[in-house]
């Protein structure tokens, strides 16, 4: 039995503790830390009550703070350091990992506060060093990034020769009954929403305005949703593990409602990330937009409807042809009445759950930097229907990609 430090105690770090929870086998003890302590002791009691007196190890952090994350790591003695903190702390954790030669995983890559940008340079950069630690670094392995990472190799693995045209679809069908909320952390959502589109096409980045692109689209069970074209970090370590893409895309829905209600923010200067002076003091507009909006983790007793994510792919197999698409459906109900979180966090949260039980038992193994797709996904994608996010596939179907 293995020991894990899971840092960052809101909706997904709730869902990442459950179910590390339900697998005794595997995940021996479970520390989790976070800034406020009183969320993870919530949760703590949360577990006890739920799994039979499971108990869980709490701690408070700050993540930021490099020497505070290594004397908590040298304290607990993990085999595994799961990031579900915010995107900011991806360097600091990865630094105490490098020091106190942890392995470590994360969901989202590297975003630096004072610009609203994400990719993987800055992570990647980590590779010499982590292989010379002997350690292993995990990066992305949520839903998006992180499963249509997986799905995209397992398509590769198993029904393709070259993969030419990858469409990354995300559809949230589902109803919190709030007027405006965002699914994940409200400053980093609203940040990588209003950000400009890109996607990749013969060989280079093409960017686009932000939503200018858009299209409506059939998810299974849902049926068409107005999806627009954004950019989303995995397309970036898809098309170098796969250099064979002539295109990849990333599809996300919003309605119009929401997307209202992002124009008047950005108008009035509340997706701002610049300090601004307010009576002595120095206050940035969306860290202040997020402290009142509700909270992810709030929304999960009255959500209702369906998730709807997968990968559509066009390829080439046997010189012939070929279609491919896979995904799952998640509903918001079933997460919540196992987990007490919404749909979203319950998406993200498993397959961290997952990712971390792959590098325990040695189903996925290294020394350096990894992408999850640089892996082989059969036992992940074993573990998907096994641990609550059952997926289905279908070939030779028309795909609405063009």
């Amino acid at each position: 039995m293995s020991k894990v430090l899971i840092i960052g105690a809101g909706g997904v770090g709730r869902v990442v503790a459950y179910k590390c929870a339900q697998h005794r086998d595997v995940f021996g003890e479970i520390m989790l830390a976070s800034r406020t302590k009183k969320k993870c002791d919530a949760i703590a009691d949360a577990i006890h009550k739920a799994y039979g007196g499971r108990k869980i190890k709490t701690a408070k952090i700050d993540a930021d703070n490099v020497d505070q994350t290594v004397a908590l790591i040298r304290k607990f003695q993990p085999d595994l350091v799961i990031n579900v903190a915010l995107p900011y702390q991806d360097l600091p954790l990865m630094d105490a990992c490098l020091e106190t030669g942890v392995n470590y995983m994360d969901t989202a890559n590297y975003e630096p506060k004072e610009v609203a940008k994400f990719e993987y340079s800055w992570q990647w950069a980590y590779q010499e060093r982590y292989q010379k630690k002997g350690i292993l670094a995990l990066l992305g392995c949520g839903f998006d990034p992180g499963v249509t990472s997986v799905y995209t190799a397992y398509a590769k693995k198993h029904y393709f020769d070259e993969l030419h045209y990858l469409d990354i679809v995300d559809a949230n069908a589902g109803s919190h009954g709030k007027a405006f909320a965002t699914n994940f952390n409200p400053e980093i959502n609203i940040r990588e929403v209003t950000q400009r589109g890109k996607y990749w096409q013969n060989g280079q980045w093409v960017e686009t305005e932000p939503h200018e692109i858009w299209k409506d689209i059939n998810y299974p069970e849902i049926g068409p949703k107005r999806s627009y074209l954004i950019y989303h970090e995995e397309l970036e370590s898809l098309v170098k593990n796969f250099p064979t893409l002539k295109r990849a895309r990333f599809w996300m829905t919003f309605s119009e409602q929401y997307l209202t209600h992002l124009r008047v923010i950005q108008n009035i200067g509340m997706a701002g990330i610049e300090p601004i002076r307010y009576k002595g003091v120095d206050i940035v507009p969306l860290q202040f937009l997020k402290a009142v909006l509700p909270a992810p983790e709030e929304l999960g007793e009255n959500y209702t409807g369906f998730t709807s994510i997968g990968c559509r792919i066009k390829g080439l197999k046997g010189g012939k042809e070929q279609s491919y698409y896979v995904w799952n459906n998640c509903s918001h109900q079933d997460a919540y009445r196992e987990t007490g979180t919404q749909g979203v966090s319950y998406t993200t949260g498993v397959p961290a759950m997952i990712g971390a039980r792959m590098i325990l038992e040695g189903k996925w193994n290294g020394k350096g930097v990894f992408n999850v797709e640089e892996f082989n996904p059969d036992p992940f994608m074993e573990r998907l229907n096994l641990d609550g996010l059952p997926w289905h596939e279908k070939l030779g179907l028309d795909l609405e990609m063009d």
